[in-house]
């Protein structure tokens, strides 16, 4: 095992997974604050560094693309303050961080993991319920339901509306910027079906960002949304195959043939302990997919993405299709 101290927080590498905690320092921004331990696995990392410095030295993890929620959100536009995955390290303890950093790399070799980019997520994201504040709204998630509400600073084109609240199914994406210079940020929510959105100050489903503290936040709520939709790059479902014929084997139609003689009707088939039983029809699932599907439940479960009744739900519908 492998730790480091830092004021700015503590990381713990067990062989398997990186954990991090967050320090009560003041560089610590509130994101780490609220985000709170962060469990990292193996398999979810590319690579570690550490970079010396002359007053500090910086223990940074870097992770696959697309393996966590909050950074494929963000797109590296956190502020330094508040991304959890970088440490702040005093400069008589660069001698521990390069420690940290061979175990990591020693662990990631041993295993062969696959550092390029995943089509799924190997985090599970900030937990909910989860009520942000900022700018010219609150958003609040409860892991299937979005609350948009307004304050007084709400343009009032985007007040008189209402509040807004819609479901995760109606979601076609979730969005995050933070506000530069004189531009102010936005979370916004898409909906499927909807058109080109207004403006984040008169968009009815965009909370605008003025750059103030907890700004950030949401980027928290977005990664929460972002977890619980399908993944930027899981690959498509497959067509269904369709059969078609060259011109010179398309079927011809059949010609009018008169009515069929009546038949009396079959026989019923005999029964009893010497005749065998009929053979079972094919089953009309494939097999080997809903037992993949299987895995894939499991695997969503362990991450935290499915709660335990969801999962024992979503495993029924599955298994009653043997």
């Amino acid at each position: 095992m492998a730790e480091i101290i830092q004021k700015d927080g503590t990381w713990t590498f067990d062989g398997d997974a990186v954990r991090i905690v967050p320090g009560r320092d003041k560089g610590v921004g509130l994101l780490r604050q609220t985000l709170g331990e962060v469990l990292v696995p193996l398999r979810a990392l590319a690579g570690i560094s550490y970079e010396p410095g002359r007053k500090a030295g910086r223990l940074r993890l870097r992770l696959r693309d697309g393996a966590d929620p909050l950074l494929q959100v963000t797109g590296g536009r956190l502020p330094e303050a508040s991304d959890p995955y970088r440490l702040t390290v005093e400069p008589d303890r660069g001698g521990v961080a390069e420690y940290f950093v061979d175990e990591v790399r020693h662990a990631l070799l041993l295993d062969q993991v696959d550092g390029g980019p995943t089509d799924s997520y190997l985090l599970p994201g900030p937990a909910v319920p989860i009520t942000v504040g900022a700018g010219d709204g609150t958003v609040a998630f409860d892991g299937d339901r979005v609350a948009l509400d307004w304050n007084w600073t709400t343009e009032e084109a985007k007040r008189s509306g209402g509040a807004r609240e819609f479901r995760i199914a109606d979601l076609r994406s979730v969005e995050w910027a933070p506000s530069r210079g004189l531009e102010n940020g936005w979370i916004r929510f898409a909906l499927a079906g909807a058109g080109q959105s207004a403006a984040p100050k008169y968009d009815p489903y965009t909370v605008e960002l003025f750059g103030f503290k907890k700004d950030p936040l949401m980027a928290l709520v977005a990664a929460a949304v972002a977890v619980r939709m399908p993944h930027p790059a899981a690959p498509s479902p497959a067509p269904e195959p369709s059969l078609s014929f060259p011109p010179s084997l398309s079927p011809s139609p059949s010609p009018s043939l008169p009515p069929a003689p009546s038949l009396p009707p079959a026989p019923l088939p005999e029964t009893g302990p010497d005749v065998a039983p009929a053979p079972a029809a094919a089953p009309a699932q494939d097999h080997d997919a809903l037992l993949r599907r299987l895995r894939e439940l499991g695997e969503l479960h362990q991450t935290g993405i499915l709660t335990a009744e969801e999962f024992t739900t979503a495993k029924a519908t599955i298994l009653g299709r043997f």
